[in-house]
């Protein structure tokens, strides 16, 4: 039985006929008989985005089923033009969208987990020896609805496959050449990360480092396969996410990042009374947001308090939804604040090195940036800042922890 490798390209990768055809060419170039390969794309360049804009300029509210059907389409397209390239290659190929691949999820439109895959179309394929090619961010629900699985989700699809078809290890090529120790865009002398573990990498893509969705990182550690962050463009090694007992710790901080897609939520007057804060959360969590940075004030002399947390900016139009209905029934006040930015340090490092909030928060303050609120865990340490000091942050932190020679 041949050994399946699955590859996933991204949308900078396949972003134009020129790039689908090199990508077709890249793989034959590395056909070895005794592999089976399938290949996970996302759509072209900005097309998903493309798409979005289609369905505001007919309905500032869509329907969450029409809005899927719509924005999966990009899939599709480049998934055929790579089959296509395959083919004018003399090499069997064929493409299969989310649905024809058997990736079931959950009764849930634009942020739909996968449930399971069945992969007997999959198979059946690789058996006749062709290149398969699946649509990554989408899938298909109980209803047989096409679903997707959020912005960045080809990732995810792509890890669930390679666990599906028992594969140790899945790359990812990108428009960069591995994970960095900061986003090199924003600091020249970033240093790349030959090795980082996925609580590390799990911490750096949930807060701002767009390199790796954060669900195809923690779909990886559950399966333990091996992530390989490549570069589309060039033959070079990237960065390996895998177990933290394999690699050899030196430092307390492996990485900064930093993330301005932030808004801060403040609940005013919120009566203090048992459950209140439960139903709130529990409301949000309902509708797939996710909430970070959560400060509750009781008030002195007082039956309220003040509960404020951080969302992504793009959840704020439906958080604020929510927060409407919430402020209405509980008689209390929003306020919302989007001129942040949260600014992180990582590292598993950290649980063995004390002083390392000290030290940020020391760094911080002598360039006189205030810090807004911090989260913690024990690989992270989380701060909001104003947006306005975002940049001059991430380069004193980077500097502070030696990040600029790794």
């Amino acid at each position: 039985m041949k050994k399946i490798t699955v590859k996933k390209f991204g949308g900078t990768s396949v972003g134009s006929p020129e790039k689908i055809q090199a990508v077709a060419q890249r793989i034959k170039n590395s056909l070895e008989k005794d592999k089976s390969y399938v290949i996970v794309v996302s759509a072209m360049g900005n097309t998903t985005n493309q798409l979005v804009e289609l369905a505001k300029q007919i309905s500032s509210n869509p329907s969450p089923r029409e809005y899927d059907a719509l924005v999966s389409t990009g899939e599709n397209i480049s998934a055929s033009l790579l089959a296509m390239s395959f083919q004018e290659l003399g090499i069997d190929a064929i493409s299969l969208t989310g649905a024809q691949a058997g990736i079931l999820t959950q009764d849930l439109h634009a942020k739909a987990k996968i449930l399971t895959i069945k992969t007997d179309r999959i198979q059946k394929e690789l058996a006749e020896n062709k290149v398969v090619i699946i649509t990554g961010f989408q899938g298909i629900n109980p209803n047989l609805d096409i679903t997707t699985i959020g912005r960045g989700g080809s990732d995810t699809s792509a890890v669930a496959l390679a666990a599906a078809l028992e594969c140790k290890e899945c790359e990812i090529y990108t428009d960069v050449d591995g994970v960095y120790t900061t986003d090199p865009r924003r600091i020249s002398n970033a240093q790349k990360i030959h090795e980082i573990s996925y609580e590390e990498m799990l911490e750096m893509a949930s807060l701002g480092a767009k390199v790796l969705h954060p669900r195809a990182v923690e779909c990886a550690k559950e399966n333990n396969i091996v992530l390989h962050v490549r570069s589309s463009f060039e033959l070079s090694e990237g960065t390996r996410v895998k177990e933290v007992n394999e690699m050899e710790v030196n430092k307390p901080v492996t990485g900064v990042a930093m993330n301005e897609n932030e808004a801060i939520i403040s609940l005013i007057g919120v009566p203090d009374n048992p459950g209140v804060a439960g139903d709130i959360f529990s409301e949000l969590a309902d509708n797939g947001i996710n909430v970070d940075m959560i400060i509750q004030n009781v008030l002195e002399k007082n039956d309220s308090n003040n509960i404020s947390f951080s969302i992504a900016e793009d959840d704020l139009e439906q958080t604020l939804k929510i927060t409407d209905s919430i402020t209405k029934k509980l008689t209390c006040k929003c306020v919302t604040d989007t001129a942040i930015a949260k600014i992180s340090c990582v590292g598993i490092g950290m649980i063995s090195k004390p002083g390392t909030a000290a030290k940020m928060f020391s760094a911080l303050g002598r360039e006189n940036i205030n810090i807004l609120r911090i989260t913690t865990s024990e690989i992270k340490i989380s701060c909001a800042i104003e947006q306005k000091d975002a940049q001059k942050a991430l380069e004193i932190l980077h500097k502070e922890f030696d990040l600029n020679d790794n």
